[in-house]
């Protein structure tokens, strides 16, 4: 292998084209150098040099490649990632990381016996939102935590016929914002102690969930995790993204980063404006007194500078396997919560 890292993308869908392709033709030491794609034009309309491919097949056996991009519906993670380890290549897959806490603990020990890197896609980890309040938390500005709830909201009342919505494998908001919550928790709080959940689906007609609402146990705090697809987000009227509770006081970050929607519009690691966010962490002291903290910016490229660095230079993971398997093991749990309407204790059972 060369410093440059060559890169194929399986899927050129939401996740490809808008997160994984700009984030990685970012990284100087990463190359994308082909996609496996039926949207032909546009990957020529990105860059004429990158080569489209009908299959992932064609991107595991290509020997050129030193890693592969899964993101592709969530149901077919879990195979694809263990098709292209096997194959010899290190792999990046997109959140949720399997279906299942088995699959999880059956990709890591696959990852161990090829030799090959194996990260999740928790790129939330690197959002402005979250740093400026794990920084707070850290520097102790409302001393020790009581309670800890983050809510990832959308106002999408209207069901839309795509598979993250279907009710098919995978689909439902728990699979799809629901690991990014519980990563985020357990990077601040380690792995919790028990777990209770409500998921629904509550739009009219919706075949998947929803909504959800989950309680994360921890000796002396609870944690809150919520996402709804019939909430307005942040301050047009919903919840605050983070509200923190502490002996010593309050912190409230009411939007969410954006870096999504500026990713959207087209911007660019780089651009001038690039993960800025003008919505500070506000801070109540005991004596009801105010001041705020200007939110630091947000930077996902960091995800892959940092699996970059992992494959040249033996450097940590961004996400190790061991935060993979343990953010699926509470998305699991709170499946089985909200089914059987119970706490559930952690770790679960092999």
């Amino acid at each position: 292998m060369t410093d440059v890292i060559q890169v194929g993308l399986v899927g050129y869908g939401l996740a490809g084209r808008v997160f994984h392709a700009p984030l990685l033709r970012a990284v100087p030491a990463m190359r994308l150098t082909t996609i496996s794609t039926s949207r032909v034009d546009e990957v020529a309309a990105l860059d004429p040099a990158i080569a489209c491919v009908a299959t992932p097949a064609e991107i595991f056996a290509d020997p050129a490649i030193d890693l592969v991009v899964i993101a592709t519906p969530s149901a077919t993670h879990a195979d694809l990632a263990a098709e292209a380890l096997r194959a010899g290549k290190h792999v990046v897959v997109d959140k949720p990381f399997a279906l299942s806490l088995q699959q999880a603990r059956d990709l890591a020990a696959l990852a161990g016996e090829c030799g090959k890197l194996l990260a999740v896609f928790h790129n939330r980890r690197f959002d402005s939102d979250f740093l400026s309040i794990r920084a707070a938390i850290a520097e102790g500005v409302v001393g020790c935590i009581t309670h800890f709830e983050s809510h990832f909201d959308r106002f999408r009342p209207d069901v839309r016929d795509r598979w993250r919505e279907d009710g098919s494998a995978g689909s439902g908001i728990w699979f799809d914002l629901g690991p990014h919550l519980v990563d985020q928790a357990l990077a601040l709080f380690g792995r919790p102690d028990g777990v209770s959940a409500d998921i629904a689906a509550l739009r009219d007609g919706s075949p998947s969930d929803d909504w959800a609402h989950v309680v994360l146990r921890y000796a002396g705090m609870r944690v809150i995790l919520h996402a709804s697809m019939s909430a307005p987000a942040g301050e047009v009227g919903g919840s605050p993204r983070f509200l923190v509770h502490g002996q010593g006081g309050t912190l409230v970050k009411m939007r969410l980063d954006q870096q999504e929607a500026q990713l959207v519009a087209g911007l660019r690691p780089g651009d001038p404006g690039w993960g800025e966010d003008d919505d500070p962490v506000v801070v109540y002291d005991r004596q009801g007194g105010r001041t705020v903290r200007p939110a630091l910016a947000g930077c996902q490229e960091d995800y892959y500078v940092q699996m970059a660095a992992a494959i040249l230079s033996g450097t940590p993971l961004p996400v190790t396997l061991e935060d993979a398997v343990a953010v699926q093991g509470v998305v699991e749990a709170a499946q089985i919560s909200a089914r059987d309407g119970r706490q559930v204790a952690l770790p679960l059972p092999a």
